[in-house]
């Protein structure tokens, strides 16, 4: 089946490392409309990607060349000019339903006294489905199941999506078809709260960075909203999708909302993705499903878009910031159009500007349906220029592409 979800690791692991086979270790989840899906877990086939890209980069129109993998086929496919893969296995597991998402721990768990780990050195991993489930990853043991999360004695609602809190690592917060968020202690394996937090589904959260307390959320109602676990009482609307003019009947998502009648009817895009800028907490970026635009927000300045990425010329699947030169990155249609575009906003970007055009641009065989971006490398290989990748993925095969 094909590959559906994708993390890059966030650290070299337990032992700091610029080796390639540490630095590109990268987790994959698969889709496959049945209980027999699997995640990976794949690492760079040689330390030095030497015969990965050239020394230099002659071209400022695309992103540098790529290293790639084929995965989750039943027969491995026949590639001629590629004798072998540039990324081998280094674990796999079960996983039943397909992952909805799937992250490593945070850079700062690294070290984290865990009580369930019985090695400091193995690193974990979650995944959300039909429940928030939790990894061990040790190199020398694979991959096992640390244990699974879920609210009350009744089947719980599907899991949309998660985010782990980068500073408390024993954090993570779940979204859910049935309109509510949960916050969860993993260490404890226990539910801190769960709340309503949109009118129909939930599709997606994000801590706000440097906070315990504070986070987002976007869903089928076209709203994101914000939530501090000081003060649940109320919430605060940060952005509304513009309703529809003429809404027809294929327009409405039925879901309980709309049964109910908490709906207003007015047929709203649903807000399906939600990242914040990790080098300005301030910046929001989302998209609206079956929609070409990538929507920044500016915390500050809520209601109003601070910025509309246009340069995609069919739906946007996927996106994500990077940490160097704050570049966000969006996928999408494939050919003859680039199929992920970088874009910057500028230090000053001024109110609903549209960015028509990318700084940078990748075209794909294929439509791309996620991305990653890897962590900043200094050093060995590298140098001393932080050095920042991209990993996307399309049907089976996993490209990975020096920024």
């Amino acid at each position: 089946g094909p590959i559906f979800t994708l993390d890059w690791c966030n650290s070299a692991g337990a032992y700091p490392s610029t080796k390639a086979s540490q630095t590109h270790r990268l987790a994959l989840g698969s889709f496959l409309e049945s209980s027999h899906n699997v995640i990976q877990i794949i690492g760079a086939s040689s330390d030095t990607l030497d015969d990965y890209y050239p020394s230099s980069s002659s071209s400022s129109s695309a992103a540098a060349s790529a290293a790639e993998s084929g995965y989750f086929t039943q027969q491995q496919q026949q590639q001629p000019q590629q004798p072998q893969q540039d990324f081998q296995i280094l674990a796999e597991a079960s996983h039943g339903y397909p992952a909805t998402k799937l992250l490593w721990e945070p850079a700062g768990a690294n070290g984290h006294a865990w009580k369930f780990k019985p090695r400091l050195e193995a690193e974990l991993l979650a995944t959300s489905g039909e429940v928030l489930k939790i990894w061990e990853f040790d190199a020398q043991g694979g991959a096992r199941r640390g244990g699974g999360y879920a609210k009350g004695n009744n089947v719980p609602a599907p899991l949309t999506s998660f985010a782990w809190n980068a500073i408390s690592p024993s954090l993570i917060v779940t979204s859910s078809i049935d309109t509510t968020c949960t916050v969860w202690d993993i260490t404890s394996n226990s539910a801190i709260t769960q709340l309503i937090a949109h009118d129909k589904d939930v599709y997606d959260v994000a801590w706000l960075p440097h906070s315990t307390d504070s986070f987002v959320s976007v869903g089928a109602d076209g709203s994101l909203r914000a939530f501090d676990l000081r003060s649940l009482e109320h919430s605060t609307i940060l952005y509304e999708s513009p309703a529809r003019d003429a809404p027809g009947p294929d327009d409405m998502v039925t879901t309980p909302a709309t049964l109910t009648g908490a709906s207003s009817g007015r047929a709203a895009p649903p807000l399906a993705r939600v990242v914040f800028s990790p080098t300005d907490s301030n910046y929001i970026a989302m998209f609206h499903l079956d929609s070409n635009k990538v929507t920044i927000i500016d915390m500050r300045t809520p209601g109003r878009p601070l910025a509309e990425l246009v340069a995609h010329q069919g739906n946007v699947n996927a996106i994500g910031w990077g940490q160097c030169e704050a570049m966000i990155a969006s996928a999408g249609a494939f050919r003859p159009f680039p199929s992920l575009l970088f874009c910057t906003l500028g230090r000053s970007p001024p109110p609903r500007r549209e960015v028509r055009d990318p700084v940078l641009a990748y075209t794909s065989p294929g439509e791309i349906n996620s991305l990653a971006w890897s962590f900043p490398m200094v050093g060995g290989i590298w140098g001393q220029t932080p050095v920042e990748w991209i990993a996307v993925t399309e049907g089976r095969t996993m490209r990975a592409l020096r920024v």
